[in-house]
């Protein structure tokens, strides 16, 4: 009786599914994912228990999430190529907006589109870091003076426009971020030493073009008793809140001068000054705690990347993210003026917040692709 062969199939080995794979980063996710859930936690005091602002919120965060996911999975071979496209978009978006943009609040920043709203200023804090790292990286380093006046260039048209709309605390955040670019492409303090001095040296012009409530802004934050009742009034209930909180707060919801209407834009803009009253300075160190391990894992990030695209890229990335949160708080403790910039991923919110996950998917995209991206 003949023998029955065959062939015995092992079954095939089971990929297993790795942060690698899904091109995330664990530190930085599970650390944007411990701020969104604290950001939530605040909002929904800061809104008078408003559940449904804190859905809105969340509905936000979570397109947000996918939204950065779906960025992580684009190669940054891609990133380099669409830099100077990208670029030319967003300075179209800017110029729609004078045409076609929504006007709120005596600004016209938005662009409708139905459902909700684009600011396309915001945009620009991925676009400028991006364009100008591409450039810097097909130069030379050390970087030449020729090559530092064309990236400022480049940098001052998009301010321009934004501070024709006006959004002057949009445009110092894109004005200090391509400048962070141009600092970690490797200026000489020579050259740093003649920038300052023509910044300090400028700002009589940059005074002359000022609205009128910019200038009434800076006169605040150098007095703000001299109109307790007006503009210094933000700056002064801040204050208040903040100091009234002590060392361990108040008690989550139970915050007097945002719950009784006392503290102006507490759900936006001076919702630390929440967190600092109901949570105390504790709370405030351990909500700046969380921001600096995003910080540093950003640098450590753009410290592991081979190419000098990525590292100038996700470094000016974590220098944009880094001062959008030092001068939100800056404001909100009086240190700085008041500029109109949310405290990111815990103000209420939606383009800037879209934008920020954007700019995380692109890092982490970067830095799960590290050993394969050579630049072409």
């Amino acid at each position: 009786m003949p023998r029955l062969k065959g062939v015995i199939k092992m079954p095939k080995k089971l990929t297993v599914i790795t942060w690698q794979n899904l091109h995330l980063d664990p530190v930085l996710l599970y650390t944007l994912f411990i701020l969104i859930g604290s950001g939530l936690f605040v909002l929904y005091s800061a809104s008078y228990e408003n559940m449904s602002v804190v859905i809105n919120q969340s509905i936000r965060l979570g397109i947000g999430l996918v939204v950065m996911f779906c960025f992580a999975q684009v190669h940054p071979r891609r990133y380099y190529q669409w830099a100077n496209h990208f670029f030319i978009l967003t300075i179209g978006l800017l110029l729609f907006v004078f045409i076609l943009g929504h006007m709120a609040k005596g600004a016209q920043r938005w662009i409708n589109v139905g459902f909700f709203h684009i600011q396309p200023a915001e945009l620009m804090k991925i676009a400028i870091p991006l364009i100008l790292a591409k450039y810097i990286s097909e130069k030379p380093l050390p970087i030449r003076f020729r090559d530092i006046i064309i990236s400022l260039i480049i940098l001052f048209i998009p301010v321009m426009f934004i501070l024709r709309q006006p959004d002057l605390g949009t445009a110092i955040v894109i004005s200090l971020s391509g400048l962070s670019v141009l600092f970690l492409a490797g200026l000489t303090w020579r050259l740093i030493t003649a920038l300052f001095s023509c910044l300090v040296l400028s700002i009589p012009i940059l005074w002359h073009f000022m609205q009128s409530y910019q200038k009434m802004r800076v006169l605040t934050f150098l007095n703000p008793e001299r109109d307790p009742l007006g503009s210094g009034y933000h700056i002064i209930q801040s204050k208040i809140a903040i100091g009234s909180g002590g060392l361990i707060g108040k008690g989550w919801l139970l915050g007097t001068q945002s719950h009784l209407h006392f503290l102006p834009e507490h759900a936006t803009d001076f919702i630390f000054a929440v967190v600092g009253e109901e949570l105390g300075l504790l709370g405030c160190i351990a909500l700046l705690a969380l921001y600096l391990v995003l910080f540093f894992r950003l640098l450590y990030i753009s410290s592991q990347t081979t190419t000098t695209f990525a590292k100038l890229f996700i470094g000016g990335i974590a220098i944009t993210f880094f001062i959008s949160v030092f001068v939100n708080i800056g404001m909100v403790l009086g240190l700085l003026p008041v500029v109109g910039i949310p405290l990111p991923l815990v103000s209420y919110g939606g383009t800037s917040m879209i934008t920020l996950m954007i700019s995380f998917g692109m890092v982490m995209s970067i830095f799960t692709h590290r050993n394969l991206y050579q630049r072409q």
